[in-house]
């Protein structure tokens, strides 16, 4: 394609598209002229971020197919770089391309926490899990430097507020004193996801997320600590991760995880032609068939957004990966209920001229 970039400026990305986002009504290509240039010595596209000055933090989602009301994302954009997110278009409301922007030019909430405080805080919030982690990952790389995740957690626990956080970042070990805790009292659960066993396709289709073993080790960790851990194999793949469904859920299950769920593959929007470009590069074999199979799923197209559709699709193919899914969790004791969250234990945050209880 005419818009993709040099391998040396996406080296350790998985986008090779930064296509114009689908609001923008102009489109800069990048054209070889033939002249060599300062241009020429490219370097691996660095990471950039951005300050985001958002006034509120929480927010909220009608949608039925998934099981939360409320979440909160410290982040816009995701360094891991898996090729298949479908948060991807939504770099598209902030002027910015969801291929390789995405990854590389990112956004911080720097007060989430005090925002957070200030939600819990107004008369008439009614508690319920929030849910981190369902658009970005909230322990992406940058969040080592900027702790966004870490303040909005110690928030949560200092006012007994539940959590459910998703994530396949390690640095969420470096959580665990304040996940142990919260995790013994009823209030939060993790949920690891695990795409493949297998190191090579992991690196491609996730770029700088963490590695198989790694994540495995996550459930562990989190699990001796005291954290409930649910493990979704999401997305599935089909012609591409399917054969690997009952090896992810043997490991997640030996590695301590409580229950697993999926998802199958989603290409909504800009997403379908960054996955079908990764494709053609790096599965050449496989890619005819890999659409093929979504195709199936999805009504012929690439994707189909209907509600209670998207997330599963339909057709022979999706119901053979739901019944090996269901008979593999349920052989395993993966198919249980999760603790439910604790919500009679939050302490409303208190506000300016309200009386401190005397510590006795």
């Amino acid at each position: 394609m005419s818009d993709r970039l040099p391998p040396d400026l996406r080296r350790g990305r998985a986008a090779a598209l930064n296509m114009a986002s689908r609001y923008d009504r102009q489109e800069t290509l990048a054209i070889d002229d033939g002249w060599p240039g300062e241009e020429d010595a490219t370097v691996s596209q660095p990471t950039e971020v951005m300050v985001d000055r958002s006034r509120s933090i929480l927010t909220r989602n009608r949608s039925p197919d998934v099981p939360f009301d409320r979440s909160i994302n410290p982040y816009r954009g995701c360094e891991h770089g898996c090729i298949y997110c479908f948060a991807r278009p939504t770099h598209a409301h902030l002027g910015l391309s969801p291929g390789l922007d995405f990854e590389t030019k990112l956004v911080v909430k720097p007060r989430a926490a005090a925002l957070l405080t200030e939600a819990l805080a107004k008369p008439g919030y009614a508690v319920a899990p929030i849910a981190i982690g369902t658009n970005t990952d909230p322990y992406q790389p940058i969040e080592k430097q900027h702790r966004v995740m870490r303040q909005v957690l110690e928030v949560l626990w200092e006012h007994r507020h539940p959590v459910s956080i998703t994530t396949k970042g390690s640095l969420i070990l470096r959580d665990l004193d304040v996940l142990g805790p919260m995790g013994r009292a009823g209030l939060a659960h993790a949920t690891v996801s695990l795409t493949t066993l297998e190191n090579r396709l992991s690196r491609a289709m996730e770029p700088r997320a963490a590695a198989p073993a790694r994540r495995l080790a996550m459930i562990k960790a989190l699990t001796q600590a005291g954290v409930p851990v649910q493990v979704n194999t999401s997305p599935i793949v089909p012609g591409l991760t399917d054969h690997e469904i009952e090896r992810l859920l043997e490991a997640a299950a030996a590695a301590g995880a409580l229950r697993a769920s999926y998802t199958t593959l989603r290409l909504p929007l800009e997403v379908s032609p960054l996955f079908r470009d990764w494709l053609d590069r790096e599965m050449p074999d496989r890619a005819a068939r890999v659409m093929g199979r979504v195709r199936e799923m999805h009504g012929g197209r690439d994707y189909d957004p209907s509600w209670h559709r998207r997330l599963k699709g339909e057709g022979v193919h999706a119901q053979l990966i739901g019944r090996r899914f269901r008979t593999a969790a349920r052989r395993l004791g993966l198919d249980r209920d999760l603790p439910r969250l604790r919500t009679d234990r939050f302490r409303v945050p208190p506000r300016l001229g309200d009386q401190l209880a005397l510590g006795l």
